[in-house]
């Protein structure tokens, strides 16, 4: 298990968990916690937080990007246009041309609009982008991405800082069936068990940031979320038992004494 290895793009990682960079206190902050949760992958909304200008406070001046993976997010876009050109910037600036894709449907729910997802998303990966998107749990769209050549699916777990944990694991499942690509469960985990539970469940890796950075004590949440992704690969390589409705008994019945 120790080389069991996470493959992305072309590119392998030990660590299953990328974390989010928004809602901390500061820049100073938000490295202790990346450090604290072990991850390799980082992901930044380029529209939000500083990593294209070198004049001011920037996010890489702290997050070394020869040490981490950034990985751009096109967080608060409504349109694919606006995605389309969030991502091509990112890609200027020399960052990456790896890219989440986020396409917001709506305000309140922020549920991804799916249209406008897989349309940006043909035209960014006929671009060269590597393409994650993130969508609902939907089977048959992340079929449809897959297929359009995104490098990971993205489903959602719960709306996105609702820490309300997986809503609907029989549709990850078949999301995991028909798998082509790494699934990587995005937006609505709230702590360590959820984590352990979509990773038992078969997913790839986890990505998360309220819940780390919203809690109390954000640093420890990191390292639980780290320790958390970790148990939760092991068991479902380890293989859980059979759900049985009777007991067994744990010793063997055989050579009694009478």
């Amino acid at each position: 298990m120790q080389d069991d290895k996470f493959e992305l793009g072309g590119r392998v990682f030990r660590s299953r968990l990328i974390v989010g960079t928004g809602k901390y206190r500061d820049f100073a902050e938000t490295r202790q916690a990346v450090e604290a949760s072990g991850a390799e992958i980082v992901t930044v909304a380029v529209r939000r937080v500083n990593i294209t200008d070198r004049n001011r406070e920037n996010l890489l001046d702290f997050l070394d990007p020869q040490r981490w993976m950034i990985l751009p997010n096109t967080a608060g876009c409504y349109s694919a246009e606006e995605a389309i050109r969030t991502a091509r910037l990112a890609r200027e600036t020399g960052v990456s041309d790896f890219v989440k894709l986020e396409v917001i449907g709506d305000q309140q729910t922020l549920f991804p609009d799916i249209p406008a997802t897989i349309e940006a998303a043909r035209v960014l990966v006929r671009e060269g982008f590597k393409v994650m998107p993130y969508i609902t749990d939907d089977p048959v769209t992340c079929l449809r991405l897959a297929e359009l050549g995104c490098v990971a699916v993205m489903p959602l777990a719960a709306p996105i800082g609702s820490g309300l944990g997986i809503r609907n694991p029989y549709n990850l499942r078949i999301i995991l069936e028909q798998a082509k690509v790494p699934v990587v469960v995005d937006a609505g985990v709230g702590t360590a068990s959820d984590a352990a539970q979509a990773m038992e469940l078969g997913c790839d890796a986890v990505l998360m940031n309220t819940a780390i950075a919203g809690a109390r004590e954000p640093i420890a949440m990191a390292h639980a979320m780290r320790m958390a992704v970790e148990a939760g690969r092991i068991a479902y390589l380890a293989g859980r038992i059979e759900r049985k409705l009777y007991a067994t008994a744990s010793s063997p019945l055989s050579g009694l004494i009478e």
